[in-house]
């Protein structure tokens, strides 16, 4: 128990940033920008990066949404130090398997006389709020629970009214803090309104196992949605009442669409999932994450280390970041021409033929790689090179009859005699005379049936053997 407890202060000492996702759907850019950020945070400051699945709401959490967000996180390259997978002894990281900690932290509230029971109906607080609006004031809680006598609030459980339990907020308080990205916050208590920290089934509410999670796991800072900010004061208060420490809160910048709105499905592939099934790189998706709300002199593409190392969150901007697809296809072909040919190979796996040799397989990728940005570019030359000989029409058929049947004759025989396409072209220059574009268009049209493609050398030489000779032979 004694090296238990040194090896938990050690973990404690090193302080550590999180991610905490709540599983009710799949992992979009905007919550995946913010792993990212907290990641890069703690990989920046040697910290541990702690990954917690928060499922107390079991009306709308799913397994498989768990499943995803680890699938898209170990895609992304995000691995986590603490969390499922990898627990330790500050977890379980998964809060619907935390309820006894929680429990702990009620009854320590309810001694202080922190927290009561309300019996408020949702119609009930509803018409409160409605109430409020209509004269001109922010809907807050009324209080109306706040007095009850211990004898009525007896007399109400046993009769087994719902009740959920409430935060008293202090009143005349000002709550202060610096946040990471917009600096100095202020708010006050009589503003906010006794907040609801255990829901009528039980279950703890996101103000309080969010923030008692944190102090339980050594988080020490935390980047989150700006959503989040007015959140902030009511956490600080619970965790001040239960005499824990508070982490360092960085509240970053919405994700806009190009309308103006938040991201949101009807923007397109918005989940990392439908990006990654598209082919999008993961190391492109994280640099161009990277530049989305956070400036940096940093123009390359960067491996995750090096992107930690340019990581500051002093330079994370407090404007909404605009979601631009068009950047992010700027970084997938930055990605995908790096790539080396067997990884390349890899990537475009599923759409080579079947029973294709791994040499041409690699050969042909090295091929067309750089006139590829997503897998789907691929198709049409593995169709060109692996397919039957592609007819003509238009300018193709016009530029080839003018070549004429000679000129097809001697680069057909170049190729029958195993010459690579420096031979075909020299024999069809040879015999006909014709040199720059009136030599190669023609021959690339005959052998590809486009005006424009990868180089024809390395194409010719995956291509199936005797294929590119009978190709040119069908207009000699």
């Amino acid at each position: 128990m004694a090296e238990m407890d040194r090896t938990t202060a050690r973990t404690f000492a090193r302080g550590a940033t999180r991610f905490a996702p709540s599983p009710t759907g799949e992992l979009h850019l905007g919550n995946a920008r913010t792993a990212l950020f907290n990641y890069l945070l703690a990989r920046h400051g040697a910290e541990r990066f702690v990954l917690r699945i928060e499922d107390t709401d079991a009306s709308r959490s799913r397994t498989e949404h768990t499943e995803g967000l680890l699938e898209d996180l170990r895609w992304l390259g995000l691995t986590w130090d603490a969390g499922p997978g990898r627990e330790d002894a500050l977890g379980p990281y998964y809060q619907s398997q935390r309820a006894a900690q929680y429990a702990q932290r009620f009854v320590e509230l309810e001694r202080q006389g922190a927290v009561y029971p309300c019996f408020c109906s949702a119609l009930e607080l509803e018409a409160a709020r409605h109430a409020q609006r209509a004269a001109g004031r922010a809907p807050r809680y009324p209080g109306t629970c706040r007095e009850l006598s211990e004898d009525e609030r007896r007399r109400r459980l046993g009769a087994g009214q719902p009740a959920t339990l409430r935060f008293r907020v202090p009143a005349g308080r000002r709550i202060e803090f610096t946040d990471l990205v917009h600096g100095a916050q202020s708010f006050l208590s009589d503003d906010i309104g006794d907040f609801v920290i255990r829901r009528a089934d039980g279950s703890a509410a996101f103000f309080f196992s969010n923030a008692v999670d944190d102090a339980a796991m050594g988080v020490t800072q935390v980047l989150r949605g700006e959503d989040h900010l007015t959140n902030t004061p009511r956490q600080l208060l619970i965790l001040e009442a239960l005499g824990l420490p508070a982490p360092r809160y960085g509240h970053i910048s919405l994700i806009l669409g190009s309308d103006g709105a938040p991201l949101s499905k009807r923007h397109g592939a918005a989940s990392v999932r439908q990006f990654r099934e598209c082919g999008y790189r993961p190391e492109a998706v994280v640099n161009y994450l990277f530049r989305l709300g956070h400036s940096s002199n940093e123009h390359e593409l960067l491996a995750l280390d090096a992107l930690a190392g340019a990581f500051d969150p002093q330079h994370l901007g407090r404007a909404p970041a605009h979601f631009d697809e068009q950047q992010l296809t700027v970084w997938q072909k930055h990605a995908v021409h790096r790539l080396a040919p067997e990884a390349a190979r890899d990537w475009l796996a599923a759409r080579l033929p079947a029973g294709l040799e791994p040499y041409t397989a690699t050969a042909f990728c090295a091929a067309v790689l750089p006139n590829v940005v997503l897998p789907q570019d691929a198709q049409p030359w593995i169709d060109i090179v692996f397919g039957p000989a592609p007819g003509l029409a238009g300018e193709g058929a016009d530029l080839v009859r003018e070549a004429g049947g000679e000129f097809f004759a001697a680069a057909a025989r170049a190729a029958a005699d195993g010459g690579d396409f420096a031979a075909i072209a020299a024999a069809a220059r040879a015999a006909s005379g014709r040199k720059g574009a009136h030599l190669y268009r023609p021959l690339r049209f005959a052998l590809t049936g486009l005006g424009h493609g990868p180089e024809l050398g390395p194409l010719l030489r995956v291509m199936p053997a005797g294929e590119a000779a009978r190709r040119l032979a069908r207009f000699a």
